[in-house]
């Protein structure tokens, strides 16, 4: 038999930062800019970094979107990792962008929540009245090519977000191709590992949301838009008392 030659491919471990509050005490919403990683979301963040420790992986680079909950996030994966790591900033990796909820309507606001992952989301779908999955794909694709051409690193940690991760994940899924699979769930604090290989089509996808803190997710059975629609709802009554 001819001599095979297995082929070698590069690990890709993607995060979703850790959990945040996004609407105060007061039932006030929180700049999402600005807005720091919660009690659980550290600890979701230095459970992840655990579990790396535990399986003695070591990143090469750590790259995040640069808002404030990703950065935070993976300098506690590094903290307890062991790891003195500096971490990179890629802007084209921030959150799809939300429009002003002020201009929409009361069912066009639910409907922008609770529908806007549904399925396999067409790409003229804007989210909450702003950028459209298309124009998030035309960011962050390239962006993943770009990290893929660089050869000399073999494993890297990204720390991003739900709706960018659901965009990478989808291209990974489909081998490279353009999609977006709103149904991928991506719990805060979350772990995706990916094998990407030296043609664009070649992706492994291993794992996909695994949550240190809880791996068979027992008390969740929404999804994150659900849940901030629900406390989007409470702000609001709050703001009619």
């Amino acid at each position: 038999m001819a001599h095979y030659e297995l082929p070698k491919r590069r690990r890709i471990f993607l995060m979703r930062h850790g959990d945040v509050t996004y609407f105060d005490d007061s039932g006030r919403a929180i700049d999402p800019e600005s807005v720091p990683l919660n009690e659980r979301g550290r600890a979701e963040a230095s459970a992840a970094g655990r579990e790396f420790a535990a399986q003695k992986v070591r990143f090469d680079r750590v790259i995040v979107s640069g808002l404030p909950r990703t950065v935070e996030t993976a300098q506690r994966v590094l903290d307890a990792t062991g790891q003195k790591i500096d971490i990179e900033t890629w802007p084209e990796w921030q959150e799809i962008r939300g429009g002003r909820l002020a201009n929409l309507t009361a069912a066009d606001i639910e409907r922008a929540f609770l529908s806007v992952f549904d399925g396999v989301v067409p790409e003229e779908t804007q989210f909450l009245g702003g950028e459209t999955i298309g124009q998030l794909l035309d960011r962050a694709l390239p962006a993943l090519e770009r990290l893929r051409a660089d050869r000399l690193w073999d494993t890297v940690l990204l720390v991003l977000h739900g709706g960018v991760n659901r965009a990478l994940l989808s291209h990974a899924i489909t081998a490279g191709g353009r999609a977006f699979f709103g149904h991928l769930s991506q719990a805060t604090g979350c772990i995706n590992a990916l094998d990407a290989g030296d043609t664009p089509g070649d992706w492994i996808v291993h794992a996909i949301n695994h949550s240190p803190p809880s791996p068979l997710h027992i008390e969740v059975r929404n999804t994150t838009m659900e849940l901030l629609y629900a406390q989007f709802v409470r702000y609001k009554a709050g703001d009619m008392n």
